[in-house]
């Protein structure tokens, strides 16, 4: 018999005719017949309901795809690419001077450590995460001495990296906040419109580039901020600005600060790259120190997975500085209704990575070692891209190359000329001609610059 949902049916006997009269013949062969029948149109009625099903709209039916991202998209490309000359240059992920993707090695002690510690359990973490990693994540970016945290006035919650830590602050501004207006530099991350317009707030943007100097905009950051509504909330990258690597300068982010405490702004920093720009965990935490020291307010999210590369683990905090303790501890109340029904509470082991070296002192020192050679890589990558196009006499002024600063370089190129270069030389950059220089190497710095070069002298 045939088998029925993989079920084999069990056989009829077949008697001998010399065994059994005429009539018990009759019956033996119906019975069969019958049996034989019903499987078979069994079988032929779930054929035809399965094409049926295949066959008819599904209730999704009207769902167009959707575009790949613009930066992740970029790895997507590169991957397809069967040259064995393309380089990636999309996402900022650091490489080595090999290509390949880096775990510092104080980051595989700390592990090391963790793994052997047999006390160690996997239950839930707090809703606000891991208590050692949120009191040393505060310390590292406002400094161990700061008044706000020896007040106790800032609330500081464990997230889902830097994106995630931006996405709990907007929701906490549009549920407590009374303003929902954030403005955010021109241009930005990609993420960061589409991050604070899901967790309910409206994006205005504010002059922050200058693509004829591909310096800042100083001047137009200073009237689109002094035009903003009174209690506006401002995005501002910590350091190492992205896309573009073009930071403020210390004096000017004083300036900012004054004009945003004037207006009664409120500054939403993103750290994304504390230590990985100069090299430096305290030089880059500068900009965000100033604007705690006049004892006003401010949010700052955090993320480690540039400057301890723990970019899967996706560690991440939002601190919240308060004007006093009570405050601060409503606010971090009403973080908890923010988290709860978003992820209920955050992953353990980044987490414990991050606070293990941070409250250590030989493995923090062993850090900011590893810290400050990704970061000086970087900027050897810069001077190599730099010396290569002069050396080429590549038309134009090429000097920002070694003047911005951080993971990424605006390099001024225009869609079309980007297009050349992933056509004819491989080159993957997202199309506002953003580089990631952490995916150079002295080995691919020559095949970047012959691209740049054939790309600015034959594409408009």
């Amino acid at each position: 018999m045939r088998p029925l949902f993989g079920v084999e049916l069990a056989a009829i006997p077949r008697t001998s005719s010399s065994n059994t009269d005429p009539a018990d013949r009759r019956i033996n062969t119906l019975v069969r017949h019958l049996v034989e029948s019903s499987s078979s149109a069994m079988a032929d009625s779930l054929s035809a309901s399965v094409a049926s099903s295949l066959n008819s709209d599904s209730v999704f039916a009207h769902v167009v795809r959707a575009p790949e991202d613009p930066i992740l998209g970029v790895t997507v490309a590169y991957n397809k690419d069967p040259s064995p000359n393309k380089l990636n240059l999309g996402v900022g992920a650091y490489r080595t001077e090999e290509g390949k993707p880096l775990v510092l090695n104080v980051v595989r002690k700390a592990e090391h450590q963790l793994v052997n510690d047999s006390t160690r359990v996997k239950e839930y973490l707090p809703i606000v995460g891991l208590a050692e990693f949120n009191k040393q994540s505060a310390k590292l970016i406002f400094g161990a001495n700061s008044p706000a945290i020896l007040e106790n006035r800032v609330a500081t919650v464990q997230c889902l990296s830097g994106t995630g830590s931006l996405r709990v602050g907007g929701e906490f501004l549009a549920r407590h906040y009374h303003e929902r207006q954030i403005y955010i530099p021109l241009p930005t991350w990609g993420n960061h419109p589409k991050v604070f317009t899901l967790a309910g707030l409206s994006v205005k943007t504010y002059r922050y580039y200058d693509p004829s100097t591909r310096g800042l905009n100083f001047q137009g950051l200073l009237e689109d901020l002094g035009s903003a509504p009174p209690g506006a909330i401002v995005l501002l990258h910590a350091c190492a600005h992205n896309p573009t690597g073009v930071d403020p300068t210390l004096e000017q982010w004083d300036q900012i600060r004054k004009l945003m405490r004037s207006k009664q702004l409120l500054p939403f920093f993103d750290s994304a790259y504390q230590g990985f720009a100069s090299g430096s965990l305290d030089t880059d935490a500068q900009p965000v120190r100033l604007f705690v020291a006049d004892g006003g307010e401010c949010f700052v999210a955090q993320s480690y997975a540039k400057n301890l590369g723990l970019y899967g683990e996706r560690v991440g905090a939002l601190s919240i500085v308060c004007k006093n303790a009570e405050v601060a501890s409503r606010v971090e109340s009403q973080l908890k209704l923010v988290i709860r029904p978003m992820y209920s509470n955050p992953p353990i082991h980044g987490a414990s990575i991050v606070a293990t070296i941070l409250k250590d002192r030989n493995l923090f020192d062993e850090w900011t070692i590893e810290l400050k050679a990704m970061a000086d890589r970087i900027i050897s990558m810069r001077q190599q891209l730099f010396d290569a196009l002069r050396a080429r006499g590549t038309p134009g002024d090429w000097s920002h190359i070694i003047k911005q600063i951080g993971m990424f370089t605006f390099t001024g190129l225009n869609p079309e000329q980007v297009s050349f270069m992933t056509k004819e030389y491989h080159i993957y950059m997202t199309s506002d001609g953003r580089i990631s220089m952490a995916g150079l190497s002295s080995r691919t710095v020559p095949h970047l610059a012959d691209g740049i070069h054939a790309a600015v002298t034959r594409v408009v």
